[in-house]
């Protein structure tokens, strides 16, 4: 019983974060990418077709399954998230009045966030293993 409640939840979550991920593709501030992976690892958890459909999707399979399997953000995504939350905290930090402490909390979370994503690297790692039957180069 248990196992089908999480089950259920995680196909309930899946869902909710794909229609947020579809809002984000029609509002300009809102993210998708992030909502599209957060689906893919509920789908993951509850059904593995819609798991499947994410990963073989036209548009963002790519994206998924490069971050499922070697954690990489492309580097146009990078420059994207980076621009978008320095122009998104800006304005609040340098032309709003509010407590300081509260200024420091967003900056100290934007650093963070930078951080974590220029961290991850931007390519798929390039394999270097040779096949066994592949025959050497010898002089």
């Amino acid at each position: 019983m248990r196992q089908t409640l999480t089950r259920g939840l995680f196909l309930i979550g899946g869902f909710l974060f794909v229609l947020l991920g579809i809002i984000g593709l029609l509002l300009p501030l809102v993210p998708t990418t992030p909502f599209l992976l957060l689906a893919a690892f509920c789908f993951s958890r509850s059904s593995e077709r819609l798991h499947q459909y994410l990963l073989n999707h036209r548009w963002f399979g790519h994206y998924i399954r490069d971050w499922e399997e070697h954690g990489v953000i492309p580097l146009k995504a990078k420059l994207f998230a980076t621009s978008m939350m320095l122009i998104m905290i800006s304005y609040p930090l340098l032309f709003l009045s509010f407590h300081p402490g509260l200024k420091l909390l967003a900056g100290t979370t934007v650093v963070f966030a930078l951080w974590y994503v220029w961290r991850k690297p931007s390519e798929r790692p390039v394999t270097t293993e040779k096949k066994a039957d592949t025959p050497r180069n010898t002089p």
